[in-house]
């Protein structure tokens, strides 16, 4: 499964989540999946999205939030694994795509085919923490941790792009995400 399987998979399981994009490739795959007033993508800012998640989990109790988040993001900025796993907001799903790399920069490659991010996130204090590495096995634990209360983690191992990525950008500008992400908010 690659980065666009796995976020249209998700895509099209959600209903009114919100979701705040990783930048890069995936904010540019989500984008081109399924645009909605619900996604906020970031531009720039690497690593940061499960922190602006984590914020809007915290302040919109009564809404799921899930974080579409890589594994060169989350490496850049894992004490947020920690924030989440003490606070313990109970609509956080965290989503993590695994490539092994840093695809949007050039697929340098991550530490994560050695450390088990997975398991930093059950010693941080998630409460449900699970590795996927197919699409029948993502399609069941998504629909699960919707339903459930969190914080959640789950790790979906995807391949590695290889050469240029064939995906447009995002199109609207940071002030329209921002505008359009703040009336799904209400």
């Amino acid at each position: 499964m690659n980065c666009r399987e796995a976020v249209k998979t998700i895509t099209g399981l959600l209903e009114d989540h919100l979701v705040v994009c990783a930048n890069g490739i995936i904010s540019r795959e989500t984008f081109t999946a399924r645009d909605r007033f619900e996604n906020f993508y970031m531009i720039g800012s690497m690593g940061l999205a499960s922190s602006i998640g984590l914020g809007v989990a915290l302040s919109k109790q009564s809404r799921k939030v899930v974080i579409f988040d890589g594994d060169g993001n989350l490496l850049m900025n894992l004490g947020t694994l920690t924030m989440a796993g003490y606070l313990r907001p109970k609509n956080f799903l965290h989503i993590v795509f695994d490539n092994e790399a840093y695809a949007s920069t050039g697929n340098q490659p991550t530490c994560s085919n050695v450390i088990a991010l997975e398991d930093i996130a059950k010693s941080a204090g998630y409460l449900y923490v699970k590795k996927i590495r197919d699409k029948e096995e993502l399609i069941q634990e998504v629909i699960k941790v919707l339903k459930m209360d969190g914080p959640s983690f789950l790790l979906v191992k995807i391949s590695r792009s290889e050469g240029e990525i064939d995906i447009g950008r995002v199109t609207h500008s940071p002030e329209k995400i921002k505008e359009r992400f703040m009336s799904a908010l209400h």
